[in-house]
């Protein structure tokens, strides 16, 4: 296989958070970005509909000469990262890996909670598939997990409403029902790749005692310490530092809209993903 970038897919523009840490941490690499903004929200959807939508995408940055894709959202991770793992890649790519964001934060929140009771802030769909609870009992079973949904979380950041006062009303009824579930909680995950944009106001209404943990540094650590532990997948990675960003929607308005999340101006293109069938490849 020829050398090619690192596929970042979402199924909008949280991913532009942790593709922000990727850059930053290593930023020799080329990097490929798709929103599927055509179909977004993706937190809502059942769990057949959003694993059709990620592979249909993961094969989308195959096709275009990704060698390794990860999935840079909570909802995508929770819902299909482990079926295209053990269903998918052995039949049609077995030289290819799809990473998640999940994994990467369940590691490390142990390490970081001094009480051992943690929450979880997420969307709907990734509550529902109770994959933070799951991943985290593997590592660290003594640990007790609290969760909770925030349905209206991602459409503040979306609208860049984040730091409004309607925003902050949703905040403080969020943080405050998930204190109550545990008054105990010294450590809570963001679950949502959106969330790191309300991180000033999480941290002006929240118990001081609160740590809260965006995923980008997180995931973009371990990734650096996958390139590691496996040369034979560092190797067929491109190291010109390009990025190139796609979406399934308008590009003006992933442009236009981009900025808040990445930090800087983006200039996005417009793909059809039946345009880019992928042929298997060979075992």
């Amino acid at each position: 296989m020829k050398s090619g970038p690192i596929g970042v897919f979402d199924s909008g523009y949280g991913g532009l958070t942790v593709l922000k840490a990727l850059t930053s941490t290593l930023p020799q690499y080329d990097y490929l970005y798709l929103g599927d903004n055509a179909r977004v929200p993706y937190g809502t959807r059942s769990f057949e509909t959003v694993y059709q939508y990620t592979w249909e995408c993961v094969q989308a940055l195959f096709s275009m000469g990704c060698p390794l894709v990860i999935l840079a959202c909570n909802t995508a991770s929770a819902k299909a990262l482990r079926s295209i793992q053990q269903e998918k890649l052995p039949h049609f790519a077995p030289n290819r890996r799809v990473l998640g964001v999940i994994r990467p934060t369940t590691e490390e929140v142990g390490l970081l909670s001094t009480s051992k009771h943690v929450g979880i802030l997420g969307t709907p769909g990734t509550i529902s598939s109770d994959s933070y609870p799951i991943e985290i009992a593997k590592f660290y079973p003594e640990l007790k997990v609290s969760q909770e949904a925030c349905p209206l979380w991602v459409p503040l950041v979306e609208n860049n409403q984040h730091l409004s006062e309607g925003a902050s009303y949703f905040v403080q009824q969020h943080l405050e029902a998930l204190q109550q579930r545990d008054p105990q909680i010294d450590t809570v995950v963001l679950g949502c790749t959106h969330y790191p944009l309300l991180l000033p106001l999480l941290e002006k209404q929240a118990p001081k005692n609160w740590r809260f943990l965006a995923q980008g540094e997180l995931v973009a650590g371990k990734l650096a310490e996958y390139l590691q532990r496996h040369p034979e997948m560092e190797s067929q990675l491109s190291t010109q530092g390009q990025r190139r960003f796609l979406t399934t929607d308008s590009a003006a308005s992933f442009s236009e809209k981009a900025a808040l999340f990445y930090g800087e101006a983006v200039q996005a293109e417009k793909i059809e993903l039946d345009h880019y069938p992928f042929t298997p490849d060979a075992h």
